[in-house]
């Protein structure tokens, strides 16, 4: 697929191509000769088609305008005025020039699509102090002096923050905690502001505030990052709210759907979690029928011992551990956690004990070192640096990271375990287990959680072949670390969190190829994609031109979306571009890994995606002998009986990993 960054609130299918040319020409030749090039373009015809927008005169572009005004022509001219002021976002000289040509035209606009779309492209224009003064402009709340002593920071802060919330009973006194609370950065502070939405008193108050959190910050991403702001953006109101909502937009189309913070705990029920069944080694050695029946028995008793109340993950004082449904590696974790007086209690990772939580009261057992060590190391340290624990009865917070065999405690936003290795309780001549459960000790006193978020870290080490691909003779074209195989575009394509990003705010529209080139081969790879993203793997490509022309082009793209109701058959995922169509309906959920296969053995492209077959076919016959194709377009790159593989991007949020090949 041919484009630019398109807009997200296309109203209208397209009429046809020549009724909607004649009437551009008619109008003003050189609109016309740009319409004919969107939406579903040629690269060098778009680039073309772009480059004369810049020459253009005002007769030229008052023409223009009108086709916004027109239900026939509107779509093509949208695509037309987003791949430019795209392109213009680019360029500092040309930023300005194009936005004052905006404001120009949305003086005069008439209908109610066109306003709202130069709105949404001027919108695009707005650089990061707009946003912040739009930010500062938002109604605030009187300042009376911090409700917290100022020498209370972080976590600790927060949790007095969140019982004044809980006790507060005005709409102006909840709008002072949030907001005092927001000025805190991190994971902790967006969770507690986050609340404010389930409160009609505070919702449209919060939600901008969520918003510049998440601006301000791109360690906030996730599952939980993106529900929260997509919840948010429909409350935002007021006349800077187009400037919050578009910069919103363009921060959530690059968020990374993975490594970020989910909640283990509802709220409402035991989902997710489940009873204890021995320990690793003992439930290793089970057989599946066995652990099975375990398993239901412990899930049974487990539903007595623990229970939702208010909100809170209750023990009752009775019973075993709770565990986690799944198994996790490296992690970084916050809990907050009460305790009654005597109270005994712990949080398991990797299904070992433990990170200790105890009434520092406790003399007799050596409570008094504080909560937060190891208690189980017998050769590394066991006790924490110091005691940071709050006063019984109230809500004390863990944040708990673990990665390889070691492991970091901070209580109450206090350093407690530092890297601290974790050994294997169960059998101390083992290294710790690389995955397991986390699990919640049970100790025979009353414990209370809530607030339990986790997100997995992503990998520290390079991704290796596995055991079956090396026999098969695949070579490993990324490891995670690295783009030493790689040539081209490469600011364009970062590394982060162990794969391949199309980087847009670093021209991601550029292509990424193999150093090597490829005749006939397998290639195996794993893409995400962002809502509405468009990419594509070259194949038997040149380093210069355009691959899906000069190479070929098996297309990558998020097809189900909305604004791509209209697509020809050869566009779809999978398909040769414009040559052979693919097989639509096997993509996964947006957000979700997506496994792929391409084969390539002389004539002959068969493309798999999540285990079915969704192209086979002969490119020879498909154009009919290279000289015919589906698109009408001339592809010299079909002859071609080498070349490299490539990533051609065109300005989207693509992921891609595990990329691995074989020459055949």
């Amino acid at each position: 697929m041919r484009k630019y960054f398109a807009f997200s609130i296309i109203l209208v299918h397209l009429l046809s191509s020549s009724t909607q040319i004649a009437f551009a020409q008619s109008t003003n030749a050189k609109v016309g000769s740009v319409l004919q090039a969107f939406p579903y373009q040629h690269a060098g015809e778009a680039d073309a088609a772009l480059a004369s927008m810049k020459d253009w005169d005002k007769k030229t572009w008052k023409s223009f305008m009108k086709t916004l005004e027109d239900d026939s022509l509107k779509v093509k001219a949208s695509y037309a005025l987003n791949a430019y002021v795209n392109k213009a976002n680019l360029d500092a000289a040309s930023k300005e020039k194009v936005a004052q040509q905006l404001k120009k035209s949305l003086t005069s606009a008439k209908s109610e699509y066109s306003k709202i779309f130069l709105q949404s492209q001027l919108n695009l224009l707005t650089d990061k102090a707009t946003i912040e003064k739009s930010l500062a402009s938002l109604p605030r709340v009187p300042d009376e002096g911090t409700l917290i002593h100022p020498k209370v920071t972080g976590d600790q802060r927060l949790l007095q923050l969140e019982d004044l919330l809980q006790d507060a009973k005005s709409p102006i006194e909840k709008k002072r905690i949030l907001k005092e609370a927001a000025r805190i950065r991190g994971f902790s502070s967006f969770l507690l502001v986050s609340k404010g939405l389930q409160d009609p008193d505070v919702a449209s108050f919060v939600a901008p505030i969520l918003v510049g959190q998440a601006l301000h910050d791109e360690e906030l991403k996730g599952p939980f990052v993106r529900q929260t702001l997509e919840n948010a953006s429909p409350l935002i109101k007021g006349d800077d709210s187009s400037v919050l909502v578009s910069a919103l937009d363009k921060r959530l189309q690059k968020m990374p759907y993975d490594y970020g913070f989910k909640s283990l705990f509802n709220g409402k029920d035991l989902n997710g979690w489940k009873g204890l069944v021995g320990n690793p080694i003992s439930r290793s050695k089970m057989s599946d029928s066995a652990l099975r029946v375990a398993q239901q028995q412990a899930d049974d008793k487990m539903k007595g011992d623990w229970i939702v109340k208010d909100g809170l993950l209750i023990f009752t004082g009775h019973g075993d551990n709770l565990a986690t449904d799944k198994k996790y590696g490296d992690v970084e974790m916050y809990v907050d956690w009460k305790i009654t007086e005597k109270g005994d209690a712990g949080i398991y990772l990797r299904g070992t004990p433990q990170v200790q939580i105890w009434d520092t009261s406790r003399r007799e057992v050596g409570a008094q070192v504080g909560s937060g060590g190891l208690y189980n190391n017998q050769k590394n340290q066991s006790k924490p640096l110091v005691v940071a624990d709050n006063q019984i009865g109230t809500w004390n917070r863990f944040h708990i990271i673990m990665i390889g065999e070691k492991v970091t405690v901070y209580l109450n936003g206090v350093l407690v375990t530092d890297h601290v290795p974790l050994e294997n309780y169960w059998d101390k001549n083992q290294p710790i287990f690389p995955v397991e459960q986390i699990e919640l000790q049970a100790h025979g006193t009353y414990v209370a959680y809530r607030n339990i978020y986790l997100r997995e870290l992503p990998p520290t080490e390079a991704t290796a072949l596995n055991e079956q691909e090396k026999k098969e003779g695949f070579v490993a074209l990324f490891d995670g670390t690295n783009l030493d195989s790689w040539t081209g575009n490469t600011s364009g394509y970062a590394m982060k969190d162990g794969v391949v990003e199309v980087n847009p705010d670093a021209h991601g529209g550029g292509n990424l190829y193999t150093k090597e080139e490829y005749s006939d081969f397998i290639y195996r790879f794993e893409f995400q994609l962002t809502p509405g993203a468009n990419n594509g793997i070259g194949i038997r490509a040149p380093l210069d031109g355009d691959a899906a022309y000069v190479g070929m082009e098996i297309q990558v793209l998020d097809n189900e979306a909305p604004k791509y109701s209209e697509l020809h058959v050869y566009q779809y995922h999978g398909s040769v571009y414009g040559v052979i169509p693919s097989k639509r309906g096997y993509l996964l959920p947006t957000g979700e890994w997506n496994k792929e296969e391409i084969v390539a053995k002389g004539n002959k492209i068969k493309v798999t995606l999540n285990g079915t077959v969704i192209l086979d076919g002969d490119i020879k016959q498909a154009s009919k002998n290279f000289t015919e194709t589906l698109d009408h377009k001339d592809h010299p790159g079909l002859s071609r009986k080498t070349g490299h593989l490539g990533f051609l991007g065109h300005g989207d949020v693509v992921r891609f990993r595990n990329m691995r090949v074989k020459k055949i």
